[in-house]
């Protein structure tokens, strides 16, 4: 693989709670655990079309989704369909359980194959890879979610950062962070850990 900027990334590492606070707007006063977060959206208290997600025990409200973030999640959904459908499934924008107080919900999953479909939100060891696609949401993606990924021993991660124009490649979580980051600009070919011989082109995913 060729990398993308010479400059590496900073690492990722553990982040307060309180530190969410000033990245994303709190929806309920916490906190919550995942069984109680589920309780509230049963009980109607988080609407059906309200976008929200559980970190740090906390109940978190998702910025709207732009235009060109979904476009890219359209792109990586249709990349990902053409050249791992016989290996992988892939949800998008729907939560995962890494923990007690944590259900994210990454735009996109590589879930490990199961023939039963997920009848329940996936957890930690299904997951093969959380993709982040952020413009606005750069800060709270890299400095929260990001950690929060590593911290769970998901294995990779993707940001695909429209602000830069590149994917930042996480991988090797020990001690609560991934120990190995890489940058992939434009021109530059990706490969998945799970997968390494399946590539992508940045272009192809930046648009």
């Amino acid at each position: 693989m060729t990398d993308g900027e010479p400059a590496a990334p900073r690492l990722t590492g553990p982040i307060r709670g309180a530190d969410i606070v000033g990245m994303a707007q709190r929806v309920l006063r916490g906190p919550f655990t995942v069984d109680a977060y589920q309780r509230l959206g049963e009980l109607g208290v988080l609407g059906a079309d309200t976008r929200v997600e559980l970190v740090d025990g906390q109940v978190v409200e998702m910025t709207p989704i732009g235009d060109r973030h979904a476009s890219v999640v359209r792109r990586l959904t249709q990349l990902f369909a053409r050249a791992l459908i016989d290996l992988a499934l892939f949800d998008v924008q729907n939560p995962v359980v890494l923990g007690e107080r944590d259900a994210p919900q990454p735009d996109l999953t590589l879930l490990k194959p199961r023939p039963d479909g997920y009848p329940h939100h996936p957890r930690t060891r299904d997951i093969l890879l959380a993709v982040e696609v952020a413009d606005t949401t750069l800060a709270y993606d890299r400095d929260v979610k990001v950690p929060l990924y590593a911290r769970a021993g998901i294995p990779e991660a993707w940001l695909v950062d429209l602000v830069s124009e590149r994917v930042l490649m996480y991988q090797e979580p020990a001690g609560g962070r991934y120990t190995r980051v890489r940058a992939f600009s434009r021109g530059a070919m990706i490969a998945l850990r799970c997968f390494p011989t399946v590539t992508f082109l940045v272009d192809d995913i930046l648009g």
